[in-house]
């Protein structure tokens, strides 16, 4: 039998889980997708949660562990690797399996016994559309998420859980007015938005910056225009000519052809020019995806003045708007690409910090100031 929760906000957000997952659950059959989850009852979701949570304080050879779990039967996963004999889902288990799932893309996979017992039965790659992942990221730092029906890309975050502080996504809030296409598509992409339209490769590359934890910044600008090299210091450090278009490239390619090697090409040429954004400075892309510049020093504009306030945004319920200096957002990064956005204000700009947070900053003509949206609740 399942046994009582004692981490409070797992019994918090556990029915609001089951029901997002319902609801996406009901769409993805109205779409006559296949090979989707079975989804885990309330009180499921709140023993895994709660027995997550207390794993992650433990430790392991003196490391904290660093878990995937997700809930499907072995029938349900590709080429599963299936225990001999079940394991109970226990927070001392859990830990002890810990250092063989560390690498990313490997799913414990958790299953109900004839006693409505949790169990890990395995490991698993592969798990159905929206199957209900459980990451355990650090000590008391818990994602909620479940997998895309295309299975393409990173994974669509639900809640995340920092010891007592809960942040549920609000995938009906995009942030007020002039919202980025990059958050729509974090916060819609759990389906298809149109056939073969499956994916947003500036999701694909934030994940990438935050992806070697060095911090980084990019900005981008429009294609075929070089105003934006009025905001930089020239001459530019590391420009890229011909510009870097493999990303366009693969774009080009007919839908009927984009087949696991064409998804896997594309991959690769994200995770480049993400590995680009470690660089000091700002890596440059156009908004056809191809790679401009890196390593370049931002700049005021001669025709501009300092921007001194912006609106901040963060895709959770009950958040609010907050009005504020850009220095108030964060380092030397954050403040390069307000005034970036602010002179052009056909651009945007991501900055990823070391300590993990994400923002995008994009001109709001709606508010007419610099909108930073603060999307780490989304990457993680």
């Amino acid at each position: 039998m399942l046994s009582e929760p004692s981490y409070l906000p797992a019994r918090m957000v556990a029915q609001k889980i089951e029901t997002h997952l319902l609801r996406h659950l009901d769409d993805a059959r109205y779409l006559s997708e296949l090979l989707l989850a079975d989804i885990p009852s309330a009180s499921m979701i709140e023993s895994m949660v709660d027995i997550g949570f207390w794993a992650s304080l433990r430790r392991e050879e003196g490391q904290p562990p660093k878990i995937s779990m997700a809930f499907l039967s072995p029938e349900q996963a590709g080429s599963p690797l299936v225990f001999a004999n079940r394991l109970r889902l226990t927070p001392k288990n859990l830990t002890k399996l810990a250092p063989a799932v560390v690498q990313p893309g490997i799913h414990l996979g958790v299953w109900l016994d004839e006693d409505n017992s949790l169990y890990v039965w395995g490991t698993t790659h592969e798990i159905p559309g929206i199957c209900f992942v459980l990451e355990v990221v650090e000590p008391g730092l818990l994602v909620i998420k479940h997998r895309r029906t295309d299975g393409f890309g990173k994974f669509v975050n639900i809640a995340v859980l920092r010891g007592d502080e809960i942040k549920i996504i609000d995938e009906h809030n995009i942030s007020l007015d002039d919202c980025p296409g990059v958050i729509e598509s974090l916060l819609e992409m759990p389906l298809p938005s149109a056939p073969g339209d499956t994916f947003n490769v500036l999701v694909e590359l934030s994940t990438a910056m935050r992806a070697h934890n060095r911090g980084g910044l990019v900005l981008i600008v429009p294609t075929g225009s070089d105003a934006w090299q009025s905001s930089i210091i020239q001459p530019i450090n590391y420009p890229v000519d011909p510009p870097f278009c493999a990303i366009s490239d693969l774009l080009k390619e007919p839908k009927h052809k984009r087949n696991i090697a064409w998804k896997q090409s594309l991959r690769n040429a994200i995770d480049i020019i993400g590995g680009f954004t470690a660089v000091d400075g700002a890596t440059i892309i156009n908004k056809d995806n191809e790679l401009l510049a890196f390593g370049a020093k931002i700049a005021r504009s001669e025709l501009s003045i300092p921007v001194d306030q912006m609106i901040m945004t963060e895709p959770v319920t009950d958040g609010k708007p907050i009005y504020m200096h850009p220095a108030q957002n964060g380092g030397t990064r954050h403040l390069a690409a307000a005034q970036f956005v602010y002179d052009q204000r056909d651009a945007q700009a991501m900055v990823a910090s070391v300590d993990g947070h994400f923002t995008l900053f994009a001109w709001s003509h709606h508010l007419n100031m610099v909108h930073a949206h603060r999307i780490d609740i989304l990457l993680m």
